[in-house]
């Protein structure tokens, strides 16, 4: 029996009318086993849970409002620096940290609920044969540093969600969109499912990451979560805009199929384990 309804799921948010505006709204649950990478502060767990949350809300091309942050404590001395990170992070993209709720859990677990506002929230559904299909942001660099290359260790720990990036979007003209946290296949293969299209990617034209050789980047690139980029189509006509770490890596295609260079893909992506890459 279908409870929600396929198209309450399809995207990043749920979506409200209100007035002459839209109402979203966004629900992410994160918990230690699963989400939180050996060697994390407190800090920065308080940081993520908030930002998962707003990245959603980038994904719709919407203004973030407020967040509430229910928190399953597994330690009472953690409460403090994880209420400061997830503050910190509201501060940052502009939303009112508004609140929550808290109780004691064996571990740590963390749910943060958002709501924000649009006059036109861009959906995944959308997408136009002929689109090109781009990407904001360098896709791999937190699975790198899982995967043993320190460096990133910043794009792991405390993930940017693209929150002006998605407005910018959803003011240009974008047809579809979503943020790529599970990894850019996984994203890919979601958007197929909210499309009667299909998506090519090229990988040459895939950003690499800086010190990475060309074919691990790649690799970290199409199965790697946590980075918390956009993906979107929109008419080529659009054009160049003026948006930092914006590639072109593709095209929208009639057949529904995500391809990688010509070839159907093997869709991988980010799996609900850690390993601290050592």
């Amino acid at each position: 029996m279908e409870v929600v309804g396929r198209d309450a799921v399809l995207d990043d948010c749920a979506i409200l009318p209100d007035g002459d505006r839209f109402l979203v709204f966004s629900t992410d649950m994160v918990h230690a086993s699963t989400d939180f990478p050996a060697g994390m502060s407190d800090w920065q767990v308080g940081w993520m849970s908030v930002a998962v949350t707003l990245s959603d809300i980038a994904a719709m091309g919407a203004d973030p409002a407020d967040i509430l942050l229910a928190i399953g404590l597994d330690d009472p001395s953690r409460l403090r620096p994880i209420l400061e990170g997830a503050k910190e992070c509201c501060d940052t993209y502009g939303a009112r940290f508004a609140g929550g709720d808290l109780d004691c859990h064996r571990e740590l677990t963390l749910v943060s609920s958002g709501i924000g506002f649009s006059d036109h929230p861009v959906r995944r559904a959308g997408s136009r044969v002929g689109d090109v299909i781009g990407i904001v942001g360098i896709p791999g660099r937190a699975q790198a540093a899982l995967e043993g290359f320190p460096a990133y260790r910043e794009y792991l720990f405390t993930p940017r969600p693209r929150v002006e990036e998605g407005r910018a979007l959803a003011r240009s003209g974008v047809t579809s969109m979503m943020d790529v946290s599970d990894g850019l296949l996984v994203s890919l293969s979601d958007m197929l499912d909210a499309n009667r299209c299909g998506y090519e990617i090229t990988t040459s034209r895939i950003p690499g990451i800086e010190g990475i050789p060309g074919d691990v980047s790649r690799d970290l690139a199409l199965r790697g979560g946590g980075d918390f980029g956009l993906l979107f189509t929109c008419p080529p006509e659009i054009l160049p805009l003026s948006i930092p770490d914006l590639f072109v890596i593709g095209r929208v295609i009639a057949e529904p199929v995500v391809k990688v260079d010509g070839r159907p893909a093997t869709i991988q992506g980010y799996q609900h384990r850690w390993d601290d890459g050592s």
